[in-house]
């Protein structure tokens, strides 16, 4: 990444979402109820595996995954919650794309509509960023033993479309169709992934400075505690010395 983070890395590392375990839980079990609607199998419902799979990585209680699953179901009564996307604009001109769950859509529309209006942001109409965004199979490889011509190999085999190498690692990317093939033949060869979900990745991105990073940041951590908000999705990146600098000065 040429010495830059992006926002999907910066968010990986900072570590925010560990002090939000119940927060994580809502969004987890939110996604599972959604999910089983289209059927409560998680064999036979590609999402719902998935959904799953993000709740063993956060320790979710069995009973609290199969509770989520026969709400989603009609097994068992519970909130009907609707899934759609905002758009919006940042600090410096950064797109954003939110991933919503809610079950009162005009209160969480006006919720972010209000944070970003009050930290340097904009909402956007329904199209205006989200072609600047491609939905994806990201898959982060962390600390491994593996070099970067095998893990290529064996993912472009499975079917993946491209190995980046990180700081950090490497993240293998994928369409969606082939992600759960990819994803299977990383695990058969014991190579872990510290990551892995389907996502929107930006096609290119805007470097911030100064004033635009920190509020860019502080934007971000702000559209993430609302529990409406599933995911967030934008296209900056911040130079990798000024992450420090910024992270020694929180400190």
């Amino acid at each position: 990444m040429g010495g830059h983070s992006h926002w999907s890395t910066i968010k990986r590392h900072k570590g925010a979402q560990d002090a939000k375990r119940g927060k994580i839980f809502t969004r987890v079990i939110r996604e599972i109820s959604i999910a089983a609607r289209s059927g409560g199998d998680p064999d036979g419902n590609p999402t719902l595996r998935q959904a799953i799979a993000k709740s063993k990585e956060v320790n979710m209680p069995a009973d609290t995954v199969k509770r989520a699953i026969q709400r989603g179901t009609g097994e068992l009564p519970g909130m009907q919650f609707e899934e759609f996307m905002l758009e919006g604009y940042g600090p410096g001109g950064t797109a954003l794309l939110l991933e919503i769950s809610t079950d009162k859509r005009n209160r969480t529309v006006a919720e972010v509509r209000n944070i970003l209006t009050k930290n340097n942001g904009t909402m956007a109409e329904a199209g205006a960023v989200a072609w600047q965004f491609q939905k994806k199979g990201l898959l982060v490889i962390e600390n491994q033993a593996v070099t970067e011509e095998q893990l290529f190999d064996l993912a472009l085999e499975a079917g993946a479309e491209d190995v980046k190498q990180t700081p950090t690692g490497f993240e293998v990317i994928s369409e969606p169709a082939n992600f759960e093939a990819v994803k299977e033949a990383l695990q058969k060869a014991n190579i872990e992934a510290s990551l892995s979900e389907l996502t929107f990745l930006a096609q290119n991105h805007i470097q911030l400075e100064g004033r635009d990073a920190e509020q860019a940041l502080k934007l971000m951590d702000l559209l993430d505690e609302n529990e409406d908000v599933s995911k967030v999705h934008a296209n900056f990146e911040i130079s990798d010395e000024l992450m420090e600098k910024m992270a020694a000065e929180s400190t």
